[in-house]
């Protein structure tokens, strides 16, 4: 019996060999792939963790300087910002704070600067959105309509597509484009929400321009059609 034993076992071993002679290097380059992948992806999750908290460390900074009126500081921690880490989330916060910093200091060419980076670079959609309305408005106030317009007509996400057109109103407005200012009205109001204050504002625009909000409202089904 003891014989058989070690006959079976000879044979389960020289089977063993023979399989990992046959798959034994595949097996070892599968192993190799899978926890070199598995420590890529620890290693990427880490980073990404150490660059988000060293971000909003900055983020942070730019707030506080705002805070405290020191725009060198502002400028300073945002051009870190945006050197080290301009591919995270935070940078284009950081880009709506610095903006607006500087713009309520009167520093409008810096302030543009920062929001056309915004507007361009900024990895979340929603803020480069925010940069492009906030650029066409600080061209609005320099009269810099064709520019504002340009600015205006970027890609938008949809939701913000009532907030443009009323903006487009206005620079039409201020050029006495009457009813080109009256269509880019007419779609804000469409596209604003029944409940909003910000629905009142675009009517009163409208009324101003001898257009009826109630006019607009029987419209829209027409509109939407086309």
């Amino acid at each position: 019996m003891a014989n058989n034993f070690d006959l079976q076992e000879q044979e389960q071993l020289d089977e063993l060999k023979h399989f990992w002679n046959t798959w034994g290097t595949p097996i070892t380059w599968v192993l190799i792939i899978v926890l070199g992948g598995f420590a890529a992806w620890n290693g990427y999750q880490l980073w990404q963790s150490r660059q988000a908290q060293q971000a909003t460390a900055l983020v942070e900074a730019v707030e506080l300087a705002a805070q405290s009126g020191d725009l060198a500081r502002v400028e300073q921690a945002f051009g870190d910002l945006k050197s080290g880490y301009g591919g995270t989330i935070q940078a284009g916060q950081a880009g709506l704070l610095a903006a607006k910093a500087l713009a309520d200091a009167g520093k409008w060419d810096a302030a543009k600067g920062v929001l056309a980076w915004v507007a361009e670079k900024a990895s979340d959609e929603g803020y480069m959105a925010l940069a492009r309305l906030r650029l066409a408005g600080v061209l609005i106030e320099e009269k810099a309509y064709d520019e504002a317009l340009a600015q205006l007509s970027a890609r938008f996400p949809s939701e913000f597509a009532g907030t443009v057109a009323d903006r487009k109103g206005d620079v039409l407005a201020l050029q006495d484009k009457k009813q080109e200012a009256i269509a880019e009205y007419r779609r804000a109001y469409q596209a604003l929400d029944a409940g909003i204050e910000y629905r009142r504002l675009v009517e009163a625009k409208l009324n101003a321009l001898g257009a009826q909000a109630e006019a607009v409202a029987s419209a829209a089904p027409a509109g939407g059609a086309q």
